[in-house]
């Protein structure tokens, strides 16, 4: 029997399934003009497989870039797999889907960052991973009613989400 719909873990769902898309289309056709991406995910996740050194340097969570240098990018259902250039030496990386924390493409101003919220938990006992915008609310455009119903084509609006949390 369930309690109530958990809003937190299906845009958790949901969010993890866009970032496993967008790099699913990038390991089949590469990536497009000027997309990049700035992914930082949590170095001690249970799953997450980096070099020694690399964990030494970054104990907590790292940020890496796929721009110029990647090969061998592998999409799986639960994270992927890419070789990365650190300083002309090439390191293969694992990072699972639940260890990302922030995916930024910068080229679109397109970001989404995973908290943590107080309160919410899933029945295994580990908090819910919330997407954000990576834009703060108070830079974002206000939402106006239309005064009439208007059938030209607009550019989409970003609406905060915060308005609507407890």
């Amino acid at each position: 029997m369930t309690t109530g719909i958990n809003y937190g873990s299906l845009m958790h769902q949901a969010m993890r399934g866009l970032i496993r898309t967008v790099l699913e289309d990038v390991q089949r056709d590469g990536l497009p003009g000027d997309h990049h991406f700035f992914i930082t995910f949590d170095t001690s996740h249970p799953d997450a497989e980096i070099a020694d050194w690399l964990s030494d340097r970054y104990p907590g969570e790292m940020t890496v870039v796929m721009q110029h240098w990647f090969d061998n990018l592998e999409v799986t259902e639960d994270g992927f797999a890419v070789t990365l250039n650190f300083g002309d030496a090439p390191e293969r990386l694992y990072i699972p889907f639940d260890a990302i924390l922030t995916f930024v493409d910068p080229s679109v101003e397109f970001g989404l960052r995973f908290e943590s919220m107080e309160g919410e938990v899933l029945d295994e006992g580990a908090l819910v991973p919330t997407a954000r915008p990576v834009r703060e609310a108070k830079d974002m455009p206000k939402v106006k009613e239309p005064e009439a119903p208007n059938t030209e084509r607009k550019d989409a609006e970003v609406v905060s989400l915060d308005t609507f949390r407890k």
